[in-house]
């Protein structure tokens, strides 16, 4: 019970946004230092802000469980240096090693901090899709790491996974039993939630946002996304949702935020189709429901145009 007692408080406290907030922790090129949500489990919360030099470039959350064996981090960071100071703040916490790092999906933020982790001779995991994904996409994700990030870049190259899975690894590690857990089509290619059943707990990853606006990308298909959300996502049940950006918080929060956006910006724009609606009109559908989230600024016409674009073929 402790452990949900502690959660139980966190969840209730208030979870600001922090996009005017240019770093939280100028100790470290983290944005924010871990904190602890359930016993074993932290994560050090990003920016909600687009990756910045201020941020350097930590605009997702790095999380890691401290298992009693070992230590198995989700997301290798978004450069080689983030990859080293997560590191550090680990062996404040423990001397036991990390002995495996997940990549939640193919994007820079997810896998960009690789190298740094194989240095150490850690074994690097992705979704076979988001390994793919990186293949691809990771050299323009390094240039813009490069370009905006500049000396914060430095040491960061592109390291493959050295495993690749389908639908599911399954760790059992010290005193936790882990899922790591294609559930089918999201955000991005090859998104991946980690699912502590025994803590009821799901690590969600880019399946799942709050506190900041989703963004919507070219191969983002809204209505797969939903279904895995509908499906394989809720019925996980879980109580605690650590999501790929935001603070710790439950499911009733982002599934206002994601699944109830994504159907929202899909009946407006299902709507104006039906009316004979243009592109050029479909970037000012009333989103301003939603105005309070961070990015909004930055995403809402391109999600918009981009659902537009979609919804026209489906």
């Amino acid at each position: 019970m402790k452990h949900l007692c502690f959660a139980l408080t966190l969840i209730a406290l208030p979870a600001f946004g922090s996009e005017d907030i240019a770093d939280q922790y100028p100790n470290s090129v983290l944005y924010s230092k871990p904190v602890e949500f359930i016993p074993g489990v932290f994560s050090a919360i990003g920016a909600t802000a687009p990756p910045t030099y201020e941020n350097a470039g930590h605009n997702n959350n790095l999380s890691f469980i401290v298992t009693g064996d070992g230590v198995v981090v989700i997301n290798s960071g978004g450069s080689y240096q983030l990859a080293k100071a997560l590191h550090d703040e680990i062996k404040v916490l423990t001397d036991q090693p990390v002995k495996l790092v997940l990549n939640e999906n193919g994007q820079g933020h997810a896998m960009l901090g690789n190298t740094y982790w194989a240095e150490q001779g850690v074994k690097i995991v992705a979704q076979t899709e988001g390994a793919d994904a990186f293949e691809e996409d990771g050299p323009g994700s390094l240039r813009a790491a490069q370009a905006g990030l500049k000396e914060r870049a430095d040491g960061t190259e592109l390291t493959p996974p050295t495993e690749t899975f389908e639908d599911e690894y399954i760790i059992d590690m010290g005193d936790f039993h882990i899922e790591a857990l294609h559930l089918g089509p999201a955000h991005s290619p090859g998104d991946i939630v980690v699912w502590l059943p025994e803590q009821s707990l799901v690590i969600a990853g880019d399946v799942a946002f709050h506190e900041r606006m989703l963004p919507i990308f070219p191969d983002t298909n809204t209505a797969d996304w939903l279904e895995t959300w509908d499906g394989p996502f809720e019925a996980l049940g879980a109580t605690y949702v650590i999501p790929g950006h935001g603070h710790p918080t439950n499911m009733a929060q982002v599934r206002r935020y994601t699944k109830g956006y994504l159907e929202d910006l899909r009946g407006k724009i299902g709507a104006h189709l039906e009316a004979g609606g243009s592109l050029a009109d479909a970037y000012y559908v009333d989103q301003s429901a939603y105005a309070n989230l961070d990015t909004f600024e930055e995403l809402a016409t391109k999600n918009a145009g981009r659902v537009f674009e979609q919804m026209e073929f489906e």
